[in-house]
């Protein structure tokens, strides 16, 4: 009997990704909307939205972001997304991380296949990915234009490729 593939993760980050920053009065995004939340004021993208949403198809998708908790509590509703889970990150990981999010990823994924798009790679996190066991992709966004068409392909291309690996 054939066993089901998991589908692979997809680590999101919110900044920089869904709630666009950045961009001078020249290149104002015109597709999304600015949202108040607790006092702060984002600019989420409709775009990057409907990608993520395009993405669950290939993807379990969670959030990875300092946002945790509240990722879920605000954009479901202003975005029109599932609910998805999210990540807690310890407040105060000291010098020994390479990067604060690593160890949450790395408990979370375990061993499955992800991708994680976010707007503030180190070399610690090309580092990390390039050891995991698991097929693992990093998408890199700018501030600006967040999970943008050519992002999106990328991700959509490696999980196609994903679905065609043996295993």
């Amino acid at each position: 009997m054939h066993q089901l593939r998991r589908k692979p993760l997809l680590f999101v980050d919110i900044d920089g990704v869904l709630s666009l920053w950045g961009f001078g009065m020249d290149g104002w995004p015109i597709d999304g909307m600015w949202h108040q939340i607790d006092g702060v004021s984002h600019f989420l993208s409709a775009r990057a939205a409907r990608h993520l949403q395009a993405l669950c198809a290939r993807f379990d998708p969670v959030w990875c972001s300092g946002w945790e908790e509240k990722a879920d509590e605000y954009l479901p509703h202003l975005l029109g997304l599932p609910r998805f889970p999210h990540l807690s990150f310890q407040r105060n990981p000291g010098r020994g991380l390479a990067h604060w999010k690593l160890d949450s990823i790395e408990s979370y994924a375990e061993n499955r296949s992800l991708a994680w798009v976010d707007d503030a790679f180190n070399e610690a996190c090309f580092e990390w990915a390039q050891r995991r066991s698991a097929p693992t992709l990093l998408v890199g966004t700018e501030p600006s234009t967040g999970l943008d068409d050519a992002a999106f392909e990328q991700l959509t291309q490696w999980a196609q490729e994903q679905a065609l690996r043996p295993g």
